[in-house]
């Protein structure tokens, strides 16, 4: 499956971006799918993830009360929003589709990689 994602730019500390991620296939609704991200000189990390049916989530501690994934099905689309964000929250973010149920925290258990979105949060 092919993934866009979209949706990063300039904020400022404790603003909200909404990222995009959508897919052309119409199997993309039998995906898990998960948000990843890679700061400048860091390795590529685990953001947040959610099942197929949209009614399991996981995400990672850096985030969980701040980030909220989120899919409609119907149009091919999964969402994360982000809020509160912060310096460090500065990464290319990347969207992921699984053929696992689960909403694995795994970046090896990911077959379809988007290209990624820029998101910059300024001090």
């Amino acid at each position: 499956v092919q993934l866009q994602a979209s949706g990063g730019g300039l904020v400022q500390a404790g603003g909200s971006l909404r990222l995009n991620c959508t897919a052309s296939e119409r199997t993309f609704i039998n995906y898990a799918v998960g948000w990843f991200r890679r700061a400048p000189g860091k390795d590529r990390e685990f953001v947040a993830a959610i099942s197929f049916s949209g009614r399991t989530t996981n995400y990672a501690d850096s985030v969980k009360g701040r980030f909220t994934i989120s899919r409609d099905n119907a149009k091919n689309s999964v969402y994360l929003q982000t809020d509160s964000l912060q310096p460090e929250d500065t990464a290319v973010y990347y969207c992921a589709a699984s053929r696992n149920s689960w909403p694995s925290r795994f970046r090896y258990d990911y077959e379809s990689w988007g290209q990624g979105t820029l998101v910059t949060v300024s001090s």
